[in-house]
């Protein structure tokens, strides 16, 4: 079981606004940053999406598949993370090859990162 991810980011502002606006409609939002440039998001006061710009970031990119519970949310995370900037990188649907409930959406964070939030329930 995955307990926390976290990653390196070429401008953290940016990223941090990103995130800020592209995670709220998954009940996720900013908990804490514990050090300077280093951001601790996640719910129920527990941090486990983290980004961080000290170091070198991220060369090639990561994908991040999120869970949620309908498939409302899937597409409210990418109108958010549209508006927040983000780049499509594939609209909301049905992905049988995965599960044949499994509802998904993708989008490009500003470092290119592909963030999806997910559902594996039916309608």
């Amino acid at each position: 079981m995955l307990d926390h991810i976290g990653f390196g980011v070429s401008d953290y502002e940016r990223s941090k606004a990103f995130y800020a606006q592209a995670l709220a409609p998954l009940g996720i939002s900013l908990l804490m940053e514990p050090i300077a440039e280093v951001a601790g998001f996640g719910k129920d006061g527990k941090a486990f999406f983290w980004i961080e710009s000290s170091g070198r970031y991220a060369q090639g990119t990561v994908h991040i598949a999120l869970a949620v519970d309908d498939r409302a949310t899937v597409d409210a995370f990418r109108a958010a993370a549209l508006a927040a900037g983000g780049t499509d990188n594939g609209a909301p649907g049905v992905r049988e090859i995965y599960h044949p409930n499994y509802y998904g959406a993708y989008v490009l964070d500003p470092d290119g990162n592909n963030v999806e939030a997910c559902c594996h329930r039916p309608e």
